[in-house]
């Protein structure tokens, strides 16, 4: 895939939080391994941050001391609510990081965190001026900001800072309909302002590389020697607009499986898509529209409408985030037979056999499918 910069950026990340430990601190030894190993796989985009104890002075042990500062790309963050009490003390974590790091420069920069308890500091500390003028000077290639709060409070941000480059979110299919963490419509603000993002949490912290049995025995139906992994972490590699995916990966095992799947990356097929839908369904996180299809609703419909048609490119949004299917299943329904075109005499939902709010779903389809 293309990147939104000008060059080709391979869609796994290697984040740098939780790197293996031993005794008296972080592997070095096995860090730099699994640096080697995901370098010469064609990887290049590492992530670290201020507060991740010893991440920073790590990755320049295992990769900056170690690699042509042009082979790789290295993204960092400022927080401005953790570690630093004013401005001053807040901005000086960006001249820190560069000292500790030793790169010279970061091709990605981000504020870290945003929230709705928290994200005033940034503007109280001058911090979004201030990184724009890192980047003006050349210390910042692209900035962005990390996001853990809803859609309403990201757009806010986005519609005020049409400068920034890039967002970095929460997304996994498990919490793709959570309303604690708005995957789904977070991704779809993000796209909407033309942002290209950076997955967090594709593993949800390492749970969905663990699924409850049900969710395990769905994906080996399919594909015995596929771990659950790389189910998660093909499922938001597959999304338009990815720059890259994060795994926050402490072994070398973890990052060999990782690359034998990302390595020749494949988008999630039909079938595939299908699947996590399934899964969805099992961990109680699913907003399809439950259509079976049976197309009783269309007989008699004054206007024609293909509802079961347009609720399964709805379904594919809802559930999967594949946008560009979407768009093209919903282009092939006719003019005048769109979801906008019901005339809410209800006739569908009186031959609904599971009695669906049909009138309802096709106003929100309307919404999703024709903006």
């Amino acid at each position: 895939m293309s990147d939104y910069f000008g060059k080709e950026t391979p869609k796994l990340g290697f984040g740098l939080m939780r790197l293996p430990k031993k005794v008296l601190g972080t592997d070095i030894e096995q860090v730099k391994k699994m640096v080697d190993l995901f370098m010469e796989a064609g990887f290049t985009y590492f992530d670290t941050a201020f507060v991740y104890g010893t991440s920073e002075q790590d990755t320049k042990k295992a990769l900056v001391d170690r690699y042509p500062r042009d082979s790789y790309t290295l993204a960092t963050k400022l927080n401005a609510f953790m570690m630093c009490h004013d401005e001053k003390s807040a901005k000086e974590q960006f001249y820190k990081s560069l000292e500790r790091i030793g790169a010279g420069y970061f091709d990605y920069y981000l504020m870290h965190a945003l929230m709705a308890n928290n994200y005033t500091k940034y503007d109280k500390y001058h911090i979004w001026d201030f990184v724009k003028e890192r980047k003006a000077e050349g210390l910042i290639k692209h900035f962005g900001f990390s996001f853990h709060a809803g859609p309403k409070l990201l757009d806010k941000l986005l519609t005020e800072h049409p400068e920034v480059d890039f967002v970095q979110l929460q997304i996994n299919y498990a919490d793709w309909n959570n309303p604690e963490v708005n995957s789904r419509l977070n991704y779809e603000v993000a796209r909407k302002h033309s942002k290209p993002i950076v997955v967090m949490e594709s593993v949800k912290g390492g749970k969905l590389a663990d699924p409850p049995k049900e969710v395990k025995k769905l994906f080996q139906s399919y594909a015995p020697d596929a771990s659950s992994t790389s189910w998660a972490i093909r499922f938001v590699a597959s999304l338009d607009g990815i720059i890259t995916v994060l795994s926050g990966m402490s072994s070398v095992a973890q990052m060999e499986n990782n690359l034998s799947y990302m390595r020749n990356f494949q988008p999630l097929n039909a079938e595939e898509q299908k699947i996590i839908r399934e899964a969805q369904k099992i961990l109680g996180n699913s907003a399809e529209i439950p259509c079976t299809a049976c197309y009783y609703c269309t007989d008699g419909c004054p206007k024609q409408i293909p509802i079961p048609d347009i609720f399964a490119a709805a379904n594919l949004q809802l559930g999967n985030g594949q946008t560009a299917e979407v768009r093209e299943r919903y282009a092939a329904i006719p003019e005048g037979h769109r979801a906008s075109d019901c005339i809410g005499c209800k006739q569908c939902e009186r031959a609904c056999p599971k009695h669906l709010k049909i009138t309802d779903f096709l106003k929100q389809c309307a919404e999703m499918l024709e903006q």
